[in-house]
């Protein structure tokens, strides 16, 4: 018989234990070690077996378990201790509330998924891990953060493995009452609703879930309610699943929904609204057009309600690739907004914000990462590299401008070091350095021994071998219920042998098959006499990508080779709780994406905070980070003729580099049997990577560079009844209008003798058509640099020129501005003139897309 419907009993805790309740209640459980441990000596198998839930222990213990640990007074005291230590993370000053000067009372922050705990499986991959890092950080460093999202109640689907390989998905229901969560209740015990007016005069709902994620809230938004007709129930059924409508309502929930939730939220609590309003990818976007229509229902238009909108909005690309951007049929957003779900705003002005209006789009759709450009004044890609693909990517956007004009910028990305460092090398830093945040504890020093280092390196490896052998053991009698298990499961993998492991999600840039394109030639670096390696890997290929599923199912038909079987193993059903094993238990962490693809990639910095070195392509996180002793940089093959040679010259440098470096220095052993050249690599990629790759320095990077200019912009645009926005929608108005009769209509120069040299100066004279517009509605600029092949400059440095006196104004109407530019550097030299809008409250000269340069 099998249960129509599963719910979790949560026991009734003896009075002395009643402190566990709130400690379960709060997800700061699932980086505070001393937290997990309290709850892992109430029953430790049961606790693993579980998957370290609290929530799920607790409604699984015996309670005579419970009756006897109550009687434990040192027991209760670590309780209430651990308690107290809550409340006062909770409520004590950190690191924002020290910021002095202007910064965001509110901020929110949404996200389509969110990576927090194995226990709350709302997330994919490394967009949502990445969420619920910049939450937990946000917690730690004291933001006046709020998370908005929704609840899935299948979240994204559990993994298997066929006997052939293939992957088979299964949507397990999830009991959000078995979950750390709790409905959004009003002061009377009602819950709160946020509703959506659609089509054929039909209206979804969504009750609102709230986590507790240490310091922050995070809202999740849930369409499966009574309230619902049986179709809109599914609107929140599984992440990232169904069509183009599907999503598209979904992503009306998370935006409009998500913007009322948070509204709602702060009145309930006495909180301030959020000034600033991070979108993390585009998914989300819909929200400042919620905020657009509330604007006019306080007496704005759409385009000044616009510029108060955008400017508190922080708008983050994670994609390097058009197809990871959601797309809609332009008649559906029509469909569905010409409705009363956003009162006073026009369907024809919602639409051109998501319009591909540049050479190469399409009139027939509307897109998502578009309008979230449009929409945010503040944008980032999240590394160095990505920034440099995103601002050519999107250059269309700014047409006239160079790629390095457009405004985006980057943040790189980081992970929660307290979340992904193994609690063995955690202790190790408390017992030798004096704390337990890895982060920011002295690597170099003297205090930690290579066999310090070496032998934890090796408990974390034997961990994850352990744990490995057991999910190798649970797959096999998922395909063969009832049969005995064969002896050589429990021989895969061997702790004192080098361990490379790849775990990521498997769409085809990502290469999960470059390893065997040489099948012979792997087999030989597995089966090395002296020097063998062994192989982890594991990942989720979306349900409707056929290829992805195939790369996997060749990777499963590989490793059931019987010689390389205990060398070479996918793991199914790849979660948090996987990799917080995978990570620390790698010695090598392998990356070979198509450079460049790979926005950042943060598991690779999950691996070397653990000590583990990176073995990538220069792609993502990595050429920033990468200095010859924290791992190995795989050459890319970006010239070579067609793919499958790329692949092949790729590959062969990866097998080259694991035979011939990588092996070879794992090997190579003192009389105590430590690698010491590679030991060096672990404590340098510990001192010089941990601070580094922090989600803390990402999260105060965010608050300096993008949520306070954010909030101070929004603060302009709002003050004195929306006064600021008012006139510069009135400006923007006039400047747009007026900018097709701009022009520079004649350029002179002189000052440089007739063979130019280093020290000369350039004197120019620039005739400008302003076509009805001020001088200072206007900065003319001379942008100068190398000029090495063709016309384009590299190297550019911009000077602003200066209007001349009215009695040197050529005549024709023009207005003349003049300037000087030394020649400080020997070498071709190029230049040219342009205009462009000038308005202190534009964040950047390309910001409005308009541009006239010299002919």
């Amino acid at each position: 018989m099998k249960a129509i419907r599963k719910f979790t009993v949560r026991a009734v805790l003896p009075e002395p234990l009643a402190a566990l309740e709130e400690l379960a209640g709060n997800l700061r459980w699932s980086w505070h070690e001393p937290t997990r441990q309290l709850f892992e000596r109430i029953a430790p198998d049961l606790w693993r077996e579980i998957g370290t839930d609290p929530v799920a222990l607790l409604g699984a213990v015996d309670p005579r378990r419970l009756d006897e640990l109550a009687r434990d007074h040192d027991y209760v005291g670590e309780v209430n201790a651990t308690r107290d230590g809550l409340r006062d993370y909770l409520e004590q000053p950190r690191w924002y509330q020290g910021l002095e000067g202007e910064k965001p009372a509110a901020i929110a922050y949404f996200s389509p998924e969110f990576g927090i705990a194995a226990a709350l499986p709302q997330y994919s991959g490394g967009l949502g891990i990445l969420a619920g890092d910049h939450l937990k950080s946000a917690s730690d460093l004291g933001l006046p953060l709020v998370g908005v999202g929704l609840f899935y109640r299948a979240g994204y689907f559990s993994q298997a493995i066929s006997p052939d390989g293939w992957q088979m998905e299964s949507y397990p229901l999830l009991d959000p009452d078995g979950l750390p969560l709790a409905v959004l209740r009003r002061a009377d015990g009602s819950a709160v609703q946020v509703s959506l007016a659609l089509p054929d005069d039909r209206t979804l709902h969504a009750r609102v879930w709230q986590a507790k994620v240490g310091r922050v809230r995070l809202l999740l938004l849930d369409a499966d309610i009574p309230e619902n007709a049986d179709d809109l129930r599914l609107v929140t059924d599984r992440l990232y699943g169904g069509g183009g409508e599907h999503r598209l309502l979904q992503e009306l929930l998370l935006g409009i929904g998500g913007a009322r939730a948070v509204k709602l939220w702060s009145s309930l609590h006495g909180l301030p609204e959020p000034e600033v309003f991070h979108t993390n990818e585009g998914h989300a976007g819909f929200l400042g057009l919620e905020r657009i229509s509330s604007l006019i229902g306080e007496g704005l238009s759409f385009q000044e309600a616009l510029q108060v909108a955008r400017a508190g909005t922080v708008f983050t690309t994670h994609t390097p690739v058009a197809a990871g951007i959601d797309r809609f049929e332009r008649s559906l957003v029509r469909r569905y907004f010409g409705t009363d779900l956003l009162p006073g705003v026009d369907v024809d002005d919602l639409l051109a914000l998501g319009a591909e209006s540049y050479a190469g789009g399409s009139s027939e759709v509307f897109n998502m990462a578009i309008m979230g450009l449009r929409l945010g004044q503040h944008a980032n890609g999240v590394s160095t590299l990505h920034g440099e693909v995103s601002r050519r990517m999107f250059n269309g956007l700014w047409p006239g401008f160079d790629s390095a004009d457009v405004p985006i910028t980057s943040i790189t990305n980081g992970v929660h070091a307290q979340s992904w460092t193994d609690p063995a090398l955690k202790s190790l830093a408390q017992a030798q350095l004096g704390t337990s945040d890895t982060s920011i504890a002295n690597w170099a020093s003297s205090e930690v021994s290579d066999q310090d280092l070496w032998s934890v390196r090796g408990q974390m490896r034997l961990q994850f071998v352990e744990d490995a052998r057991r999910r190798v053991l649970n797959a096999w009698r998922d395909q063969n219920p009832g049969g005995i298990p064969p002896a050589w499961i429990g021989r895969v993998f061997d702790p004192n042998v080098l361990t490379i492991g790849f775990a990521r999600r498997v769409p085809t840039y990502k290469r999960l098959t470059l390893m065997l394109h040489d099948p012979e030639r792997l087999r030989a670096l597995l089966l090395h006499s002296e020097r063998p390696i062994q192989i982890v890997i594991a990942g989720k290929s979306h349900p409707a990508d056929e290829e992805g599923k195939r790369l996997i199912q060749k990777i499963v038909q590989f490793a059931a080779d019987p010689a390389l079987r205990t060398r070479i193993a996918f793991l199914p059903d790849y979660n948090i709780a996987m990799a917080q094993l995978m990570y620390p238990g790698t010695d090598v962490w392998l990356n070979n994406p198509l450079r460049p693809l790979e926005a950042c990639g943060t598991s690779g910095m999950k691996a070397a905070l653990n000590g583990a070195l990176n073995l990538s392509i220069l792609d993502g996180w990595w050429p920033e980070y990468y200095d010859g002793k924290n791992g190995w940089a795989i050459p890319s093959s970006d010239s070579a003729g067609d793919p499958a040679e790329r692949d092949r010259l790729e590959a062969e440098a990866l097998y080259d580099l694991i035979e011939h470096q990588v092996a070879p220095t794992f090997y190579e052993r003192n009389a105590d049997d430590v690698p010491e050249r590679w030991v060096s690599n672990i404590r340098h990629t510990l001192a010089t990577l941990s601070p580094q790759l922090s989600a803390d320095r990402m999260v105060r990077e965010y608050v300096q560079r993008l949520y306070r200019p954010a909030g101070h912009y929004e603060a302009l645009m709002s003050a004195n009844n929306y006064r600021a926005a008012r006139e510069l929608a009135a400006w923007k108005g006039r400047i747009v209008s007026a900018w097709p009769q701009v022009a520079v209509t004649h350029v002179e120069s002189g000052g440089v003798s007739s063979v130019p040299e280093v020290g000369d100066d350039l004197h120019l004279r620039a005739h400008v058509q302003l076509g009805g517009l001020a001088a200072e509605d206007v900065t003319v600029e001379v942008v100068y640099g190398k000029s090495l092949s063709g016309d384009d400059l590299r190297d550019v440095a911009i000077q602003a020129l200066e209007p001349a006196p009215v009695k040197e104004t050529p005549a024709g109407g023009a207005t003349l501005f003049t300037g000087t530019v030394e020649l400080d550097r020997a070498g071709a030299f190029g230049y040219t003139v342009r205009v462009v809008p000038r308005n202190d409250l534009l964040i950047s000269p390309a910001e409005m897309g308009l541009v006239a340069i010299a002919n």
